[in-house]
């Protein structure tokens, strides 16, 4: 016989959530792999396809534009035809992308089907994180849950450069066609996404459906805005471009006109897609704000060391995957501590500590030196090796990705409990939208503008006294690895550049948490009307 006991009752309705969590959290984990599972890849895609090394960079970029772009849509999107059809929607058309993806036999398929990816997961994204504040009652449990989403939203990245490390020295042959192993970092998305829009209608409520009508200029100038900006931040970012470019200065000029017009648009919106009342709020307007520059920091410690570790100092793509494994530990660890003190320490003194800690891990990454003596150079050229060999892993990158982890664990957790908090019902799918469209979006132009940093300082060394030189009688495969180890030595110096510049984003962050985050711990255990705004 049944119980039918209010502990029954209780056990019941937790294991609802558990099941509910696990399938949002493994959605999150798609969407938010996807964004470094491909950077591996890139070199063995590149030579598959024959895509050119200017291109190479939009299988990575067009993702992030098109997930950033259309955040605010999906969100919208959900508060009005139901998040749950939304989520479906969503990690369906996703699926299908990678589907597309992993079979694409040209370039052109492959750019169209990472696009494709970001609209799903653009549509995704702001459902899951919506689901989980009508799902988790205020207080404990839902600390608990956005604990759990936000690391996998940390651990996401990490696990997509080992997921992408193994799986591209993968390739297996199947009813004798062979299939390239970095087409499985496409392909292991399809069965995932289907099964988990499978099971949403078993595990996941629908929530309730919003009267009003969707913001369409809204959506074409917020949209059209954003992708234009991160297009122009992304090709200043290139050296065949730059700052000077035509197309740059263009996207640049139009994306802030389309804003403008944004704004102004939903200004007078009975239904605007963007509530400006979501922003009025001081200490959502703050978590914001540390939200668009925090994931600019990280992206950077994956983008910039994923590429050291592989190019400077020779790992392959498994170990260079492996190297970034202790980030997920650390993720664990303080999204478990950070969870437990947002119910007994201000978010205000968590978020605000965490962000120094990562400040001061961009900092350490920041003094890694590689010996770039030209003689070193010209010795290495002739010997083999790189410029890296020297860097001890343990001591020089080791210990800083631990700190990052911490750091970003402190951080992400109570700024998206703060940042979602208060928000209305039928708007909370909106104000997910929001704070997703801050992290996915300030990551792309954050990344967009230090790897513009990297650039020109990498260009300048490789211009100054720090080159190697060679005599006339060096033969050219001694002359081309000179170049290369030169380019290590330069790359490194811009990348060092680059996190110095991450780090001031980070303690700026820190400084908007320590001066305008207001909520205390005690607020979050409700549910209660927003207080007005000061």
């Amino acid at each position: 016989m049944t119980s039918n006991t209010p502990a029954a009752a209780t056990d019941e309705v937790e294991t609802n959530h558990a099941w509910a969590l696990v399938l949002i959290c493994v959605a999150q984990l798609m969407v938010v792999l996807d964004g470094t599972i491909a950077n591996i890849a890139l070199p063995y895609i590149g030579a598959d396809l024959d895509i050119g090394q200017a291109n190479l960079q939009w299988i990575v970029t067009g993702y992030a534009l098109a997930f950033g772009g259309l955040l605010l849509l999906g969100g919208r999107l959900g508060d009005l035809y139901g998040r749950r059809l939304i989520f479906m929607i969503g990690v369906t058309v996703f699926a299908v992308a990678s589907l597309l993806g992993g079979l694409a036999t040209n370039e052109g398929l492959l750019l169209a089907s990472r696009g494709l990816q970001g609209v799903g997961a653009s549509l995704a994204a702001p459902a899951a994180l919506a689901l989980i504040t009508t799902t988790f009652p205020a207080g404990p449990a839902r600390s608990r849950a956005f604990a759990v989403y936000a690391a996998m939203s940390g651990i996401g990245a990490a696990v997509g450069l080992l997921l992408g490390g193994w799986l591209t020295g993968s390739g297996f042959d199947a009813f004798g066609v062979h299939v390239d192993g970095w087409r499985l970092t496409f392909l292991i998305n399809v069965p995932i996404g289907l099964a988990a829009a499978a099971a949403a209608p078993r595990v996941l409520r629908e929530s309730e459906r919003h009267t009003g009508w969707l913001d369409v200029p809204g959506a074409i100038t917020g949209t059209g805005g954003l992708l234009a900006i991160v297009f122009g931040l992304s090709r200043a970012g290139e050296p065949a471009h730059g700052w000077g470019d035509t197309w740059t200065i263009s996207s640049l000029v139009a994306g802030a006109l389309l804003l403008l017009v944004f704004v102004l648009v939903e200004r007078n919106q009975e239904h605007p897609l963007l509530p400006f009342r979501v922003l009025a709020n001081r200490t959502r307007a703050a978590s914001f704000a540390a939200m668009f520059l925090m994931p600019a920091a990280m992206f950077a410690m994956f983008f910039f060391l994923s590429l050291f570790v592989q190019n400077v100092m020779g790992y392959s793509p498994l170990k260079a995957g492996f190297a970034f494994l202790p980030f997920c530990f650390g993720m664990v660890a303080a999204a478990a501590l950070s969870s437990k003190l947002v119910s007994k320490v201000d978010t205000r003194v968590i978020a605000g500590t965490g962000t120094l800690i990562a400040a001061f891990s961009l900092f350490m990454f920041s003094r890694i030196e590689v010996d770039d003596r030209a003689s070193t150079i010209a010795r290495l050229a002739m010997e083999g090796g790189h410029v890296g060999d020297g860097v001890n892993y343990w001591t020089a990158i080791f210990p800083w990705v631990i700190t990052m982890a911490l750091g970003m664990g402190c951080t992400f957790i109570p700024l998206t409990l703060s940042a979602v908090h208060h928000i209305r019902p039928e708007e909370s799918g909106i104000g997910s939208g929001v704070l997703n469209t801050m992290q996915q979006v300030g990551g792309a132009l954050g990344l967009a503008t230090l790897s513009t940093v990297a650039t020109h300082v990498a260009g300048n060394w490789s211009l100054g006294s720090g080159g190697a030189s060679a005599s006339p009688e060096t033969s050219p495969e001694v002359m081309r690895r000179i170049g290369e180890l030169a380019g290590q030595a330069a790359f490194t110096d811009g990348a060092t550049t680059a996190f110095t510049v991450a780090a001031g984003m980070a303690v700026l962050a820190s400084l908007i948490i320590w001066t305008q985050l207001r909520v205390k711990h005690t607020e979050l255990a409700t549910d209660s009307p927003a207080p007005v705004a000061h």
